[in-house]
């Protein structure tokens, strides 16, 4: 912490974000950086869509309590909440570019509660008009201490997707559809 505060001391950083970690070892940091008068984070980018809540548990509300931003990763779930996928994909290797570098995709969101998640959201999503990834991006945009989620985009269609989300407000009762599919994943670590 001493190193980060450093930098930003320089000038060289105005702020300092970590990701992916343990809501303990986040906790850890920021209470050290406290105790010494060091810069604390001021954002956290976390795995966080309709198909992966785990960080609903702890780091979510940890940041809520402590005013840190939350910059979610993957709020589509690799594609997964596109709704293009099957079962049988999850032997695929790549279904998209970043999916072919690592096994995220297939590790968190293939199990039958997932596609689940994604026919609630596709049933949503058609009711209103838009696609499953305007609706996931704002779904993710509607949670409390959400304060931008991490796009990633290939195509201009993908882009305008993650725009149409900005000033979409969800009904409770669309949000209760949402949510209620979910079922907690076992618990594999972070990447």
């Amino acid at each position: 912490m001493e190193a980060l505060h450093e930098v930003v001391k320089s000038g060289k950083v105005r702020y300092l974000g970590a990701s992916s970690m343990w809501a303990w070892q986040f906790a850890t940091m920021q209470f050290a950086a406290e105790r010494r008068g060091f810069t604390k984070f001021i954002s956290m980018q976390n795995h966080y869509n309709l198909a992966y809540r785990e960080e609903e548990r702890e780091m979510i509300p940890y940041c809520r309590a402590t005013g840190v931003g939350l910059m979610p990763w993957s709020p589509l779930a690799r594609g997964f909440l596109a709704g293009t996928r099957a079962i049988a994909d999850k032997s695929k290797q790549g279904a998209t570019v970043r999916a072919s570098t690592d096994d995220i995709a297939q590790n968190y969101y293939y199990r039958e509660a997932d596609f689940a998640v994604v026919d609630a959201l596709t049933e949503v999503a058609k009711a209103r008009g838009i696609s499953n990834a305007t609706l996931a991006y704002a779904w993710v945009l509607n949670q409390p201490g959400v304060n931008c989620p991490i796009v990633g985009a290939s195509r201009a269609e993908q882009l305008e997707d993650a725009l149409a989300a900005i000033d979409l407000t969800l009904t409770a009762e669309e949000s209760a559809r949402l949510t209620a599919p979910y079922q907690p994943h076992p618990v594999l670590g972070h990447s």
